[in-house]
């Protein structure tokens, strides 16, 4: 099979990587404790945990959910955001010999059952801030054992306390619950402290995480991650990151490097790279529990110099549009990776005159672990595209009859690599709708190839616009429109229309106040077709989004429907 990309592989970056050095992600982890026990391995809220203390700690609460009567191979469900108790909690479970269950922790009742159930999730460990949401639906569950966790638990008595105080008292960020069975947190590390931890018999080929994806269709399905697909992702990021590491242009990055943790570590992307990547190569993570919360993500950064930012296109949007962003150490920055959604070009441009440092833009999916694809990270510029399959990657584009298209064809992107996901949690149906025969995952997006082997995002199938027969894609539109001078960020959905059958809708967040819809559509009219041009503009204050930034352009197409 034609794989074009190989010859335009940055120097020093492997075709293929060999993924079976470790026999699992316990080996990974436990290499790196021992490796690295005396470094900072993450900070949060001012505290920091080195490598040795989540090694002890993770020990003490893995020992004592064996204690539970657990069996290998439970899941254990994990609703926390970015703060120092899921670092060690996901150590803790997976060094225990069960499987990780992330969940989102702004899940409402109805989300968190069907995740519960359908995982089958035995224990949860939870920050308390949601424990009212579990409490909502706990008899619907299979949950036999709760954990419960408070903000302030890893920060010490005085500023653990006085955190707590505040969090739950002046912020009221804890809505009033009952879980009279649940066991704090730091309770359940003293009691496993002087138990012994049997060690994990998880294998290569065992499922490490499930995690939960919308998909294409229908509700929530888990992806079965196995061990073996996570170390091949970690591995494959790590040799794809050396040429920026490496770069003659910059100078040699320290021993240690940092890593900003705004995204989710419930979210696989920084699971993944600012979780394993980071403990693997012994890099120091500074976790931002709010990213949303921007002046307070700056002066958590401040005072370290940055080297690693992964991000969405909204994130680096709200960073540099911030004026006190300049505070920040970026001089070193030396890879700042773009996903979850399209980077746009005004942001990227943007970002890389404030850092000097280019956002370099990737493409993956919960079910690839999640990356497939990626620019290469000593670019010095923005590409507009998602880059190139990573090593031991394929990627094909197929039309629906499962047949490759013409080079410059839009196909449907069809990804085989050891990353790639074995199934969906109990879902055979489901898995086999989402693999071809020759074992190709096939996304639902769509994508173009160039004669170099990059590849360019189209869009998803279903988000697509059918106007007067034509395609439009609403990435296309939003990259436009995003670059007309006052546009703070926007989003395009498709809409009923009696004439072409369907119009281009664009919701508009404005960054200057004085922006008009008249000048929005001169914009448009000046850079796109006149079948692409949005027929209605819309200001809002807002767009919805998920925890990790994303915009949602199905919940837009909704509020749309209900406004009709």
């Amino acid at each position: 099979m034609d794989q074009p990309w190989l010859k335009n592989y940055p120097k020093g970056v492997p075709a293929t990587i060999k993924y079976d050095q470790y026999a699992s992600i316990v080996q990974l982890l436990e290499e790196s404790y021992q490796k690295y026990a005396t470094r900072p391995a993450f900070t949060c809220m001012g505290k920091t945990l080195t490598y040795g203390d989540v090694d002890t700690y993770s020990r003490s609460l893995g020992a004592y959910l064996q204690s539970l009567g657990l069996q290998q191979g439970d899941r254990v469900a994990l609703m926390m955001p970015n703060v120092l108790q899921y670092t060690v909690a996901v150590a803790a479970v997976l060094r225990a010999g069960f499987v990780a269950v992330n969940v989102n922790p702004l899940y409402t009742p109805r989300e968190l059952e069907h995740q519960l159930k359908d995982s089958g999730s035995k224990a949860i460990i939870i920050l308390e801030n949601f424990a009212a949401t579990l409490q909502a639906v706990l008899d619907k569950t299979p949950i036999k054992h709760i954990v419960l966790a408070s903000m302030g638990d890893m920060l010490g008595l005085i500023k653990g306390t006085l955190v707590n105080y505040v969090v739950r008292n002046k912020k009221k960020m804890v809505p009033a619950f009952s879980l009279p069975t649940a066991v704090k947190f730091n309770d359940a590390m003293a009691r496993g402290k002087p138990l012994a931890l049997s060690p994990s018999k998880a294998k290569f080929d065992d499922p490490a995480v499930l995690q939960y994806t919308g998909g294409t269709t229908g509700v929530s399905k888990g992806a079965t991650l196995l061990h073996r697909n996570i170390i091949a992702n970690v591995l494959q990021s790590e040799a794809w990151m050396q040429p920026a590491l490496n770069n003659p242009k910059k100078p040699k990055p320290p021993e240690q490097l940092i890593t900003v943790c705004a995204l989710p570590l419930y979210h696989i992307f920084a699971f993944t790279i600012c979780y394993l990547l980071v403990t693997r190569t012994g890099g120091h993570a500074i976790l931002i529990p709010n990213p949303r919360d921007i002046p307070g993500t700056i002066k958590a950064l401040k005072g370290y110099e940055l080297h690693m930012f992964p991000a969405v296109n909204t994130l680096y949007n709200a960073m540099v549009n911030d004026p006190t962003f300049a505070e920040l150490n970026t001089k070193n920055l030396r890879v700042a990776n773009g996903g979850g959604m399209a980077v746009q070009k005004a942001v990227a441009e943007k970002w890389l005159a404030a850092t000097g440092c280019p956002i370099v833009e990737g493409y993956g999916l919960s079910e690839t672990s999640p990356s497939a694809t990626c620019n290469p990270t000593d670019s010095d510029a923005y590409s507009g595209t998602i880059g190139m399959p990573l090593p031991s990657t394929d990627v094909v584009l197929r039309d629906d009859d499962n047949n490759p298209v013409a080079l410059g064809t839009p196909g449907e992107i069809c990804i085989k690599g050891p990353q790639v996901m074995a199934g969906y949690w109990q879902r055979p149906d489901e898995t086999a709708n989402v693999f071809s025969n020759d074992g190709f995952f096939k996304s639902g997006d769509i994508g173009v190839m160039d004669e170099r082997g990059y590849f360019k995002i189209v869009d998803r199938k279903k988000d697509m616009v059918l106007v007067s027969g034509f395609n439009v894609y609403p990435n296309e539109v939003e990259d436009v429109v995003a670059s007309c001078p006052g546009v703070m960020e926007c989003a395009v959905i498709g809409v009923p229309d009696d004439k072409s059958g369907e119009a281009v809708k664009v919701f508009v967040v404005k960054k200057d106040p004085a922006l008009t819809e008249q000048q929005v559509r001169d914009y448009c009219e000046a850079n796109l077709a006149g079948y692409k041009k949005p027929k209605y503009v819309v200001f809002r204050a807002d767009l919805p989004k998920t925890p990790v930034g994303k915009i949602l352009r199905r919940e837009l197409r909704d509020l749309d429907k209900k406004a009709a």
